[in-house]
This record gives C-alpha cells, structure tokens and sequence, in this order.
C-alpha cells in the first residue's frame, strides 16, 4: 500500500485524483498531498471581508519621521495587518505630520472618525541597526499609552513593524495579536517541492527546504525553531524534522511501512505520529529524537491525524472504527476514545485551538469539503466556509484565526478565516499554487 500512495502522490495533477489521495488517508495513513504546475512561491496577502455589519474599529496612521531612510515601510506594514484582520478600518494620518513627540489634540481625531491613532519615528544607528518608536492613543478614552521603543537590525524590520500591529491589536481589543508570527506551506517549483516559511501575512517568505520528492503535514515544535514533516525522499515516506536556524535535518520515524502525519506535544519533548508498522496504521508516541517508539492506539481500524491537547493529557485524532472518518478523543496515557464528530460522512484534519476551547476540521457537506469549527465545551458545530476544496484547518497562536488550504478560481490558494466566518483573507500566490499550511507558535520578541 505504501508504495501504491507514493505512486499515487507522485503522479496527483488533478480535484479529482486529490480527492482520491484523501481517501486514502485511512487505507494509509498518510495526509493528502499533489502535484502542482510549475510556478513560483512569492505570496501577498489580499484582503476580503464579508459579513454584514462587521464593526471596525478606526485606527489612524501616520507615515513614521524617517521611514523613508529604511529598507522596510513600517507603517504600511502596520496598517496591512491591521487591515487584513478584518477588525480594524485603517485612516491614513501622514497629511498629519505626526510622530512619537506629537500631542495630538484626540478630541479632533474623534471629530475625523477615528477611534485610534499610532505616529513614530525611525532611527539609523551608527552601528547599522535601527530606533524605532511609536505611541498609540485611544482617542475614544483620551488616553496616551506612551512611548515605545524597538531597536532591532534591517533583517528584523518587518518583525518589528508585526510587532507594533500586534502591540495596537492588544491595546484596542484586550486580546493578543499574532501577526510577528510565521507560517509554513509547501509549493512546487518545476519539478521540486519547496517547504517555504514565511511572516504571518504571506512575506519575507525564505525556503527551509527544496526537495524533488514530496513534502506534507509540516507541524511547527512548540519553541518555533524546528519543523516536523512527512519526506518522500528514499522512495517511501518517513517523518524528518529540520532546525530552521542551522538547516539540520534528521529523521524520527522511517519503520518498515509509511510514518506519516507528526504533531508535537506541547512541551516539544515528543512527538505522535501513525505508524503501519505493525501492520496497520495506528498511533505511536516517541521521544524528539525518534527514540523509544510506543504505541497508544490498538484498534483494528485506521487511526491517524492526531492533534494534542494544549496541556498535553488527550490527544483528537481520526478513525474509521465506526465505519467512515470520524474524529475521536482519548487520554495521551491511554484508555477509551471518545467519538466527536456525528454531522456527516466524513470528518478530518483536526486543529485545536491554542485555549482548548475549539476544534478545527475539515467535514464533508453535500459533497463539497469545507472548515468547520465545533465549540468543545457543548459540541455545537458550524460550518466557516463555503468552498468545495478545503484542507488543513491550522489556529493562529491567539485562537482567532484559521488558515486552511482550498481552491479558487481553478487554483490552489491559501486563505484564513475568523471563528465566525464572517471576515476571510486570501494568500495570492502570482502564479502559484500552495497547500498544506500551518501557523507556527507566539514568538514575540524572539529573533528568527
């Protein structure tokens, strides 16, 4: 069967053989991949926001003193991710001449519609890095948060500028922002794969890994330094992970059989994969550095996909034990599985949210293959998209957004969503096609 899925995955060129490649996920264990034109893998987010009666708030941006001197346009960069969250309705400020220095009569800008206001500064220093400062107002409560101060090197000038849109975010909804993070995704560039990580709004995008056999299900280690995926190089599949720093690479599962699907726990020290080396695919636990196999599931059925919980005691995984894909829940140190999934045929793919609050997945709706997201505390389901593609469901570290992988207009894009559904963004790719997507962890404040 293994080399039956590695012909399979190798020659996938169409909806139609990808759709077949997904059902073989429970006769093999291994998560869906394809084979995509040739193109190149430079992404940019494009904004959609749907919903009717979505509250924005008004936020007011001026052009940084400076930014005109710097490698980066911060607040252009700023005001794109603000914008592409859906939360914010961003108000260009730069007629106002402001800075970080200004005092800025707030009862004025309330009269201009905003509800907001961000002015800074950046600074060349002699050793080549770079001073930025910044100040935010909350002009409805007429309140100056203060000065702020970054100073980071030409390299980190767009982490900085996520980090200020992370700082406004927080400041104005009370919740985290998660936009000086990273994601990864898989592309194909004539006959190569490419594993490409990338900031969390599509840019500054490096590839981690080139490869001419496939690459799927990258899963980030909790500290955001490693990459765990599946690899088909050496004529079979095997689960591998990657130091993004040094480039290192070593493998942790290559048994007699497939090793698929790899998802660490949340203290990085393990990893849970499924294994066919028993004969079926079931799920085993290991240690980080592929040592000290264990099994945790004996079913007789297809047990595969696993996601852990955010404090490490259950892990959801997907089984055909009752008969088609289904999600299920069970206790990492073993005992029964609990089903979860009921709405439909076909249930897979689960995410779970960084509070343990919601489950992300993939669930067949009249045929058409969409995002769901159920409320674990009370199992209600809904539905958050509308297309008929969809794949890999992956919660961004503050719980408000997904990222999942789809198709439109004919091509292989990358989207998110809220929890509700109502705001979505697209990762257009010029040429590109793109899937198996996933957010990687917080690291505020840590340098790449």
């Amino acid at each position: 069967m293994s080399d039956l899925l590695l012909t399979q995955t190798a020659a996938l060129a169409s909806v139609a053989r990808r759709r077949c490649l997904k059902s073989l996920l429970l006769t093999a264990g291994v998560a869906a991949s394809t084979v995509w034109p040739t193109s190149s893998a430079l992404a940019q987010f494009r904004v959609e926001i749907s919903g009717v009666g979505a509250t924005r708030i008004p936020v007011a941006i001026a052009r940084f003193r400076g930014e005109e001197r710097v490698p980066q346009p911060i607040s252009a960069i700023v005001s794109a991710d603000l914008d592409r969250c859906g939360l914010f309705r961003v108000q260009d400020a730069s007629s106002a001449a402001l800075d970080d220095t200004a005092r800025p009569n707030l009862a004025d800008w309330r009269g201009k519609g905003a509800e907001a206001l961000l002015a800074g500064s950046v600074t060349p220093l002699a050793d080549g890095r770079f001073d930025i400062r910044y100040r935010i107002w909350d002009a409805v409560k007429n309140r100056d948060f203060g000065i702020q101060s970054l100073v980071v090197t030409a390299a980190d000038l767009r982490l900085a500028s996520h980090r200020i849109a992370d700082d406004i975010y927080e400041k104005l909804t009370g919740e985290k922002g998660a936009f000086a993070t990273r994601i990864a995704y898989v592309a194909k560039t004539g006959r190569r794969f490419v594993l490409w990580v990338a900031d969390s709004d599509g840019k500054g995008e490096r590839d981690a890994l080139t490869s001419n056999e496939p690459i799927i299900s990258p899963a980030w280690s909790p500290d955001g330094n490693k990459l765990a995926y599946v690899s088909f190089e050496g004529g079979k599949a095997s689960v591998m992970v990657q130091e993004l720093t040094t480039g290192r690479r070593y493998t942790v599962a290559s048994f007699k059989g497939t090793n698929s699907a790899p998802a660490w726990s949340p203290d990085g020290r393990q990893l849970v994969v499924t294994l066919s080396r028993d004969g079926g695919s079931q799920l085993y636990v290991l240690a980080a550095d592929g040592s000290g196999a264990r099994r945790l599931t004996q079913s007789g059925a297809i047990d595969t996909e696993a996601a852990w919980s955010p404090d490490g005691t259950a892990l959801y995984f997907v089984s055909d034990r009752g008969g088609s894909p289904q999600i299920y829940r069970m206790p990492v140190a073993g005992g029964n599985a609990q089903r979860l999934t009921f709405n439909g045929p076909y249930n897979i793919s689960p995410a779970i949210s960084p509070d343990g609050k919601w489950m992300s997945f993939i669930g067949q709706v009249n045929g058409a293959f969409r995002v769901h997201v159920m409320e674990l505390a009370n199992g209600q389901v809904r539905a958050l998209t509308d297309t008929r593609d969809d794949e890999s469901p992956s919660f961004a570290p503050n719980g408000r957004t997904i990222i999942y992988a789809t198709r439109a207009q004919g091509r292989d894009v990358l989207m998110t969503t809220s929890l509700d559904g109502r705001i979505k963004a697209s990762l257009a790719t010029p040429l590109a096609d793109v899937r198996e997507p996933a957010w990687g962890p917080d690291m505020f404040g840590v340098r790449r």
